[in-house]
């Protein structure tokens, strides 16, 4: 029984003494030479860690949210590397995604026992009912690798009906800080601006509402999900100062969470909003709203 017990030991040591793998190489075309790329901040204190520091405190977390832009390659492939790793380093209970609803999941599910027996996923929107609107170039080589993964891969979203319901009727959101009047007015300023203006405001309060049942979900996902959680969704959704994490406190999870925003090199990211903020290299600006101006 005690060469048993050693022969565990040693092959426990041996998966977490593996050198970490290479970072990946930056793929977006801006920022190349800017002084923060690459950089991972502690934003409490406000120093500068290193990759396998940042490791070692996600590692401690009972649910870990890590925030994106969606269209950054370089987040995709940070995504990858962060799970690969922290799988390393302790157990993974599941990974839930803001990509999925729950009318996927079963298809999900069918896909992963798939994947796990060996067998190809050759088309995903039919196989998962993958929404186009999410970039499989993208987004593909996460899901597949999470799919041969002996853990869940987890709808974190809404459901197309679900959003329908409340623009037809407006649940009450229960909660001192998801409810706080200066985190709504927030949101509907960001509601506003990222429709280029041109909702009437007739509108705003059923977005407002989409908007913050969305972070409930997330957040009721997290919380229900095998631990340790980690959690992709844009970055907007995981802030702390007005997203999910906010809406776990609401439900009596303060503390157990980390919050991980990737950011493009220039943006301001502070420590109301996140813990750590990792800067990558950027893809260039797009004025969403010049085709709809007259």
């Amino acid at each position: 029984m005690r060469a048993v017990l050693l022969s565990c030991l040693m092959l426990l040591a041996a998966c977490q003494s593996r050198p970490m793998l290479p970072l990946p190489v930056p793929l977006a075309p801006l920022g190349h030479e800017h002084a923060d790329l690459g950089r991972i901040v502690d934003l409490a204190s406000g120093r500068t860690i290193d990759p396998e520091q940042l490791l070692d405190r996600l590692a401690l977390a009972e649910r870990v949210l890590v925030g994106e832009q969606h269209d950054n390659p370089d987040h995709h492939a940070l995504q990858l590397w962060l799970l690969r790793e922290l799988s390393r380093l302790r157990p993974q209970g599941s990974v839930l995604m803001e990509m999925l609803n729950p009318d996927q999941q079963n298809k999900v599910d069918q896909a992963r026992t798939a994947a796990r027996a060996g067998q190809a996923i050759t088309d995903p929107f039919d196989t998962l009912a993958w929404q186009p609107g999410w970039d499989w170039s993208l987004y593909g080589p996460l899901v597949m690798h999470q799919l041969r993964q002996p853990y869940p891969l987890l709808a974190a979203n809404l459901d197309r009906a679900e959003i329908m319901q409340i623009y037809r009727q407006r649940p009450t959101l229960g909660g001192e800080r998801s409810g706080a009047a200066e985190v709504q007015e927030r949101l509907l300023a960001d509601i506003r601006e990222s429709h280029c203006g041109l909702l009437p405001d007739s509108q705003l309060p059923a977005m407002l509402a989409v908007q913050q049942q969305r972070d409930r979900r997330m957040a009721e996902a997290l919380l229900a999900a095998p631990q340790p959680s980690l959690l992709l969704a844009g970055a907007f959704h995981v802030r702390k100062d007005l997203g999910v994490p906010l809406h776990l406190a609401d439900l009596s999870a303060q503390a157990g969470s980390a919050v991980l925003i990737l950011a493009e090199v220039g943006r301001a990211v502070d420590a109301t909003m996140a813990d750590y903020v990792w800067f990558t290299a950027a893809q260039p600006e797009q004025d969403h709203c010049a085709k709809l101006r007259p």
